[in-house]
């Protein structure tokens, strides 16, 4: 068995099924994704749109693609071919320009709100509140090519399981007090290579997962 494949299979050992991996394939040679689907792999994500319709192009279509990265707007039409879930939305107009380009190739995109939970000035993403406003609010109604399916949160890089556990909870808590007046939420995508386990303790039952199956990140493609 390649390393890949090994790598794969012990992480899925340890999350529950109803846990989506997804297999954070950033900066990664298109071998590598062919020996990740090889070993039954069918979901993967980008954080940068040209590297992902490029492996797109050039893989099998069975996989599902997953924008992971925070999302510029203009490019958005780049993808909305194909992508099957966008992570990082944290704006009302990013989801409109998503609304527009999915339009035009008669889809709906699936979307999910980012929260941000992270104590880091650098991290994205809307306040609860924020996220409030823009799911009342009257122009989001009106989108009828997208579909927010949940929400994604990063945590702060740190070590402190305290802090990690705190900053997960209240997302999970927030999370399942939506999804009781909306059904539509199904989606909480929370926890990357060094701290999957305890947001899936949380709650999430999405994991985005990198250098846990593929290695230390490339820096070149």
């Amino acid at each position: 068995m390649t390393e890949i494949k090994e790598n794969l299979q012990e992480i899925k050992n340890t999350i529950p099924e109803n846990v989506t991996l997804v297999a954070v394939s950033k900066t990664k040679p298109i071998t590598d994704l062919q020996e990740a689907y090889d070993a039954g792999q069918r979901v993967f994500g980008e954080n940068k749109i040209q590297e992902m319709v490029t492996k797109f192009d050039a893989l099998p279509k069975d996989i599902k693609w997953h924008m992971i990265g925070h999302l510029q707007r203009n490019k958005v039409k780049y993808m909305a071919h194909f992508v099957d879930l966008i992570h990082g939305v944290d704006s009302l107009k990013t989801l409109t320009e998503i609304n527009k380009q999915a339009k035009k190739h008669n889809r709906v995109i699936n979307c999910l709100l980012q929260a941000r939970i992270a104590k880091e000035d650098t991290k994205f993403g809307l306040s609860f509140l924020e996220i409030d406003e823009v799911i009342s609010s009257e122009e989001f109604s009106e989108l009828q090519n997208i579909k927010v399916v949940g929400f994604m949160g990063m945590a702060t890089f740190t070590d402190n399981q305290e802090q990690l556990q705190e900053e997960f909870s209240s997302l999970a808590t927030f999370f399942t007090e939506r999804q009781n007046k909306n059904s539509k939420l199904s989606t909480l995508s929370m926890g990357m290579s060094g701290d999957y386990q305890l947001a899936i303790e949380n709650g999430s039952n999405m994991v985005r997962i990198g250098s846990a199956i593929f290695g230390v990140r490339n820096y070149i493609v």
